[in-house]
């Protein structure tokens, strides 16, 4: 159902409309948290590091079809906030046209190129196999995964965040039963758990597909509109480039952070990769309730209600720190039982590398989550150039200051030392923008 974000109390709008959204990243992270288990539980310590290791390059195609997503969505958003239903549907079938056209460039790159990034990121001998053979197969599921992404960001545009969710929930919860009759029923190991989620991921996104599609139809116009154009397409490109550079400058600083971690051998790769799913659970539930409140801006944007922006914001702010709390409680005290899901009971010191990247980085949770809302806003907004400033003074400092406390202390705990000094300096930064954009509107 398609929701006016433009009306109502903002802050009830904004959970109303968020908390799906945070229940689908919840699933959606199952994907990959369902990976990890099974291969840390089923199959062993080295398939597990190959699972987390092949993560870190699967994000590079991830970052693309986000930042189509985003750009798609905002866009979208603010067509249906002025009501402009006509350019609303070529905006959609503009960027169907566009992702399909970038999605098989990225698929051929892959099919040559992951080969190498494993060689560059120093993967071990040991691990290399399984994480080459897992890639190979996800590639060919990118079409599922861009599609997808495009349907979702619709749904959120027009105000619909219910539908994702159940989508999600029954995917990610058959992905799990699927990656566990693969790999202990059929044996088929690390090929299994790619397989599954291939498989998942398609049904997934044939369905909300053909559910998108069902709903724009039912949106009637006098005259057909445009399929394409060049013009929507610039639009959507200002706001979907700086996300993809974004989120790719992400990817490929942590593949950089993770060619450091691989030097650390194999139980330091299995201790990270298990305590990274539960840490991107969260980073990634912020992320979604911004990607929210960009919707919600874009919308009141449209709409040229500039004081519910302002109102957005102090309610994200608060959505975010009541994630914040029953995270940080779970982590720090009940963290050790949440990586075992993943490792089997000798894995020792991967055990103990997990736990204190979780107790060195949960604590600044209350950081990052207020940034994300103010990027939420940016994005929203179409303030890019200052969105990509703050997003990238963070990844800037993490991949440098990785690299400098490592070899200081010749130990993996300096690599995650750096996390919440890039998130700190990066959160002032964008506040800084949020406050400045804001001004400039008409009070």
């Amino acid at each position: 159902m398609n929701k006016d974000l433009t009306t109502g109390k903002a802050e009830t709008v904004l959970w109303k409309f968020c908390l799906p959204l945070f229940g689908s990243i919840i699933f959606q992270q199952l994907y990959n948290i369902a990976d990890s288990l099974v291969a840390g539980k089923f199959i062993g310590e080295n398939a597990l590091a190959a699972v987390g290791n092949s993560y870190e390059i699967t994000l590079i195609f991830i970052a693309f079809a986000f930042g189509c997503n985003i750009g798609c969505s905002v866009i979208v958003s603010q067509l249906f906030g002025a009501k402009q239903y006509g350019r609303l549907k070529t905006a959609v079938s503009t960027s169907f046209i566009f992702s399909g056209c970038l999605c098989l460039v990225l698929m051929l790159s892959g099919i040559f190129l992951c080969s190498p990034l494993l060689h560059l990121i120093k993967t071990p001998a040991e691990v290399f196999a399984d994480s080459k053979l897992y890639l190979d197969i996800y590639i060919w599921g990118l079409p599922f995964v861009f599609f997808y992404n495009i349907a979702t960001g619709i749904f959120s545009a027009l105000g619909d965040s219910k539908t994702p969710f159940y989508f999600l929930a029954v995917s990610s919860t058959s992905n799990i039963a699927v990656d566990i009759l693969f790999v202990k029923a059929f044996h088929m190991g690390v090929a299994g758990v790619a397989w599954a989620t291939f498989l998942c991921q398609g049904i997934s996104c044939f369905a909300a597909l053909i559910v998108v599609l069902k709903r724009l139809h039912k949106i009637e116009l006098k005259r057909k509109p445009p399929v394409f154009s060049w013009k929507l397409l610039k639009k959507i490109m200002v706001i979907a480039v700086p996300s993809i550079f974004q989120q790719s400058f992400i990817s490929v600083g942590n593949i950089l952070i993770q060619s450091v971690i691989n030097s650390f051998g194999a139980s330091v790769m299995a201790g990270y990769s298990a305590a990274v799913k539960l840490n991107n659970l969260v980073i990634t539930s912020f992320t979604t309730i911004g990607n929210g409140i960009s919707n919600y801006s874009a919308q009141n944007l449209g709409a040229h209600k500039y004081g519910r922006i302002k109102e957005g914001f102090r309610a994200g702010v608060k959505m975010v720190w009541c994630l914040s709390i029953p995270f940080f409680i779970l982590y720090i005290f009940f963290g050790k039982y949440l990586l075992l899901l993943f490792m089997k009971k000798g894995a020792t010191d991967a055990l103990a590398v997990g736990r204190q990247f979780l107790c060195i980085l949960t604590p600044f949770y209350f950081i990052i989550s207020i940034k994300l809302v103010a990027d939420g806003i940016l994005r929203g907004i179409s303030a890019m150039r200052q969105f990509m400033i703050g997003t990238f003074t963070d990844l800037i400092l993490r991949v440098v200051l990785a690299f400098v406390f490592s070899d200081v202390t010749g130990a993996a705990v300096g690599i995650w030392c750096a996390w919440p000094i890039g998130w700190t300096i990066s959160m002032f930064i964008s506040i800084c923008f949020y406050r400045r954009a804001y001004r400039k509107f008409p009070q």
